[in-house]
């Protein structure tokens, strides 16, 4: 399969599409999820072409490794969270939607579930604030 420069993550690196950013390099961005499975569910992309695990470039994956660690300690702790659910898909039959490779961080709760992926979209102003939590615990840091 080939990279698809026209999926939703190829267009918010470009800046066509707008998402609320908790972190960012020269390698990678990390924005809150719009359909979020839990509070504060947030999804870490290499700005690296590449489609899934199978084909991006160690160094991109190294430097996406590291960044999801960076935005899952602060996720954690801006949310207060008991714990960290880190989820990454493969091709269709693996669970990938998005064909751009991208890890989800999503805080999690003592008995708490994880939301269904229903396809509904969060309030902006809730993703709004969640990221600005975030990114003040990355700031502390």
């Amino acid at each position: 399969m080939t990279y698809d420069d026209n999926n939703v993550f190829a267009k918010i690196l470009r800046g066509e599409l707008p998402c609320h950013k908790v972190y960012e390099t020269d390698r990678v961005l990390a924005f809150m999820d719009v359909m979020p499975r839990g509070n504060g569910h947030v999804l870490v992309i290499p700005k690296a072409k590449a489609r899934n695990l199978l084909d991006v470039e160690p160094d991109d994956l190294a430097e996406l490794a590291k960044a999801v660690q960076i935005v899952g300690k602060a996720a954690k702790t801006a949310l207060s969270a008991d714990g960290l659910t880190i989820q990454q898909f493969n091709e269709s039959a693996g669970g990938q939607v998005v064909f751009h490779i991208h890890f989800h961080v999503i805080p999690r709760f003592e008995g708490v579930p994880l939301k269904p992926h229903t396809g509904e979209m969060e309030k902006p102003e809730i993703l709004a604030e969640l990221a600005s939590k975030v990114r003040a615990a990355l700031s502390a840091a």
